[in-house]
């Protein structure tokens, strides 16, 4: 009931124990140590030359810390970065408005087109499980993938006409 090693073998009456001879056994653990070394080397050289192909980030040393930025706490910058805009607003001919609503375009068309384009991949590849599971609703399952598909592109298409009225038609710009 146990499986036999190749060395024992069977032959007519009864069984026959014919174990390989020392200078076998030594060829073969020979040969298995050589090659082990060998996939051993070549595997270390392979990291080896691997490790040369990246390229070591420059590591910057950390920047002084001066008297200003010690005495002020967290709180007053936070203050004066949610103070700056509503300066900014109150100044005529700023700068600031256009550039934060170029900012707040590229935000909402970025996360507009990756909202949707997870979502419609999400919904594609579950419909494609659906349908793989039972071929004979599939027309049933297309139609709603392609409705909910049109839905969620409408909200990309939210996205960049907040994206267009930020840049062009801007109503914080009097």
């Amino acid at each position: 009931f146990w499986l036999k090693p190749f060395w024992l073998k069977q032959s007519g009456a009864g069984p026959r124990h014919s174990f390989p001879s020392k200078p076998q056994q030594l060829a073969k653990m020979t040969r298995s140590a050589v090659l082990t070394c060998a996939v051993l080397s070549a595997g270390a050289l392979l990291v080896a030359s691997m490790s040369r192909t990246f390229v070591v980030a420059p590591q910057h040393a950390p920047a002084p810390a001066t008297a200003a930025t010690q005495a002020l706490p967290t709180a007053a910058l936070s203050a004066a970065a949610l103070v700056t805009p509503m300066a900014a607003h109150a100044a005529e001919g700023s700068e600031w408005i256009p550039a934060l609503s170029a900012v707040g375009a590229g935000f909402a068309i970025g996360l507009a087109a990756i909202g949707s384009g997870v979502g419609q991949g999400i919904a594609s590849g579950r419909c494609i499980d659906g349908i793989s599971r039972q071929p004979e609703v599939a027309d049933d399952l297309r139609g709603v993938l392609l409705l909910s598909l049109a839905f969620m592109e409408s909200l990309t298409i939210y996205g960049l006409v907040i994206a267009l009225v930020l840049l062009f038609a801007n109503p914080l710009i009097k």
